[in-house]
């Protein structure tokens, strides 16, 4: 495991800035990384640039160890096809290949009809193209009991359960049923005093209840229903605005680390990431 690394917060930069800061990060990694190992992998920066004012940046780096790059590129219709022709000047013929990722299901099949042969006939191998999941940018119950510091008042052997989708239930109950309907694998966040609306979302595809305010305690009539259904609830000391907020802010940040997810990944790369084909881009780019 490489041992160097900068973080790039305001004090970091503003000691580079200063000359404060004048080591030589682009020597450390190329000794760290020439171990005589067979294959080191190192992953970029969010952007092509980031790290430049450190001499890190993923160009700065490919040109420093003599390494080829696969660019993996998030789908955005429109723009992403300009991130990568805008790569291919920057990298060269460092830039080996490129991965779509986050492609819309119904954007498939134009990826294959047009985008895909526009890339390649400019010399850009496409390796991948991975669909867009909800999935993998779902968070576990575990985690929202974590981040919100929530005590579980049902389903500590439910925290496993994952959630893809934000519902507040803030409204009359027959508008909080159709509502509801339309998500699945939610977590449904309304306020400790709804009774009402908390009986209705526990007759849906939800997989956590949320109830904000003071943690105050549902009737028994919900908890029991709760363990009927198998759906945890939580109540949390804030209101529903901030809980909002803190829970929207995890969404596609967290690790993979749940099996489920790590199962799908493998799946997914299974049926939409062309191995065979960037072995053999790695073993051409080989000096």
């Amino acid at each position: 495991m490489l041992q160097t690394s900068v973080n790039l917060d305001a004090s970091t930069i503003r000691k580079r800035l200063c000359g404060e800061d004048t080591n030589n990060y682009a020597d450390r990694i190329a000794t760290e990384t020439a171990a005589g190992t067979d294959l080191v992998l190192l992953e970029g920066a969010g952007s092509l640039v980031e790290g430049a004012l450190f001499d890190v940046s993923t160009a700065q780096l490919a040109e420093k160890l003599d390494a080829p790059v696969l660019l993996v590129v998030r789908y955005r219709s429109g723009t992403f096809v300009d991130s990568i022709l805008a790569a291919q000047t920057t990298l060269g013929r460092r830039l080996i290949g490129v991965v779509i990722n986050d492609v819309p299901i119904e954007a498939m099949d134009d990826m294959q009809a047009c985008v895909i042969p526009f890339l390649e006939a400019r010399g850009i191998a496409v390796l991948g193209t991975i669909p867009l999941s909800p999935l993998l940018s779902s968070i576990s119950v575990a985690e929202i009991v974590r981040k919100l510091d929530a005590e579980i008042l049902y389903g500590d052997d439910r925290l496993d359960l994952m959630v893809e989708t934000l519902q507040v239930g803030a409204m009359s109950v027959n508008s909080a049923i159709k509502y509801f309907q339309n998500a699945r694998n939610s977590a449904i966040i309304t306020g400790g005093d709804r009774a009402d609306i908390q009986l209705a979302a526990l007759e849906t595809a939800t997989h956590c209840l949320i109830l904000t305010g003071h943690r105050l305690t549902p009737p028994t009539l919900v908890l029991n229903r709760a363990e009927e259904v198998g759906i945890p609830v939580l109540s949390v000391d804030l209101d529903t605005l901030t809980t909002i907020e803190r829970i929207d802010g995890m969404f596609g940040q967290m690790r993979l680390q749940e099996p489920i997810k790590v199962q799908f990944i493998k799946q997914l790369l299974a049926e939409h990431f062309d191995l065979d084909r960037l072995l053999n881009c790695l073993q051409a780019s080989e000096p």
